[in-house]
């Protein structure tokens, strides 16, 4: 039975986390499959926005620790696969990636949650980094949950290993925002639309941006966004969305209603 379930309407791919059994953990299957689903997200081109969210109470309880407790943990395919394909893979995708967190949120259910371009959960979703209850540590998901958190919030949360509020995680700045249940879908609606009125170069533009300029230096970003910045407004999409504002319609790439 597959663990993650997968639906494409109208250029928006919906990724469901479904093994509601083990809280959604990261295991073997679960992690697999996922890899799985976002490669296709990736790579078609039907895909315009993909959204990933639960079943369940639980977004993501982090590892599944029933795998990860057997004599030798190292050789479990789920150890195998490469980070970067999971939670890297996120930052450098040129789509856009939005968490619909319909519950709790721990361990490498964070990773998820902070490496997503754009995370809503529901405001009564409890987070936490819990690793070090268990004698571990949140190493892999460090990578993009540190750049996310003031170095307070992050000594705290890391060594304390407590749970904490949808709302604390949202002042972290590990999510974006925090809503009652009865107001996800729309949220989530919202920024669908928001991102299908972007086109899709542009928006692969926009992330190629949060992810280059910071490792720039001022001068080397100024130069490198000036001859960006030209090749974008030259770009066949440009023209026409440039064109479509000024004759006061659509741009070719927003869906018909």
């Amino acid at each position: 039975m597959s663990l993650v379930k997968t639906d494409l309407r109208g250029g928006v791919m919906t990724i469901t986390l479904a093994d509601e059994e083990h809280r959604n953990a990261l295991g073997r299957q679960l992690t697999a499959e996922l890899v799985t689903a976002l490669d296709v997200a990736d790579q078609d081109p039907e895909v315009r926005v993909v959204v990933l969210t639960n079943s369940g109470t639980v977004f993501c309880a982090g590892a599944n620790l029933s795998e990860r407790s057997a004599p030798d943990p190292s050789s479990t395919p789920v150890s195998a696969i490469d980070p970067r394909a999971l939670f890297g893979r996120f930052r450098h995708s040129p789509k856009p990636y939005v968490g619909r967190i319909a519950g709790h949120c721990v361990a490498g259910g964070m990773g998820l949650a902070a490496a997503l371009d754009i995370s809503v959960a529901v405001d009564h979703a409890k987070f936490g980094f819990t690793e070090v209850r268990v004698g571990v540590a949140p190493a892999m998901i460090s990578v993009v949950c540190l750049p996310k958190l003031r170095l307070a919030d992050a000594q705290a949360a890391f060594l304390r290993g407590n749970r904490f509020s949808a709302d604390d995680a949202v002042r972290m700045g590990l999510i974006n925002s925090a809503v009652p249940a009865d107001r996800l879908d729309a949220e989530i609606d919202a920024i669908v639309v928001d991102l299908l009125a972007g086109g899709p170069n542009a928006i692969a533009a926009a992330k190629q941006l949060i992810a280059v300029v910071p490792t720039m230096s001022e001068d080397a970003a100024f130069r490198w966004t000036a001859d960006f910045s030209a090749s974008l407004f030259a770009s066949d999409e440009a023209r026409a969305g440039m064109s479509a504002y000024l004759e006061k319609r659509p741009a070719p790439w927003i869906p018909l209603k």
